[in-house]
């Protein structure tokens, strides 16, 4: 019996580990996976760029939140690093790099304009 409760005990430990580690890597997204996914997201209209420099999610996933958050956590530290570096604050790298990702979007991916979501032509 001690050794049927040990080994069930063993079993349930094992599945709820298996079950943490699937459920954080569902919810965990490296950076390098979202910007293999960035352009796809982008032509699927999940997210588009903004004028503020960093993503924003057009179609609320959880996919697109985490593509949106791991890319925009990476450009905020590089804007962070070229404001140091150039003795500039970072507001400015950020328009700067806004007006830049909207002028280089494709056409029919998403670009907020006067606070909306439209599909560059």
């Amino acid at each position: 019996m001690k050794k049927f409760l040990v080994s069930t005990f063993i079993a349930l430990l094992t599945l709820s580990s298996v079950t943490i580690s699937t459920a954080s890597h569902a919810q965990q997204m490296t950076l390098q996976q979202a910007m293999d996914q960035l352009q796809q997201a982008k032509a699927n209209g999940w997210v588009g760029e903004q004028p503020n420099g960093y993503l924003g999610v057009v179609e609320q996933t959880a996919t697109a939140q985490q593509i949106a958050e791991r890319i925009n956590e990476a450009r905020r530290q590089e804007y962070t690093r070229i404001a140091e570096e150039n003795d500039i604050a970072v507001a400015d790298v950020e328009l700067l790099a806004g007006k830049r990702a909207i002028e280089r979007s494709a056409s029919g991916h998403f670009i907020k304009v006067d606070g909306q979501w439209r599909k560059k032509p």
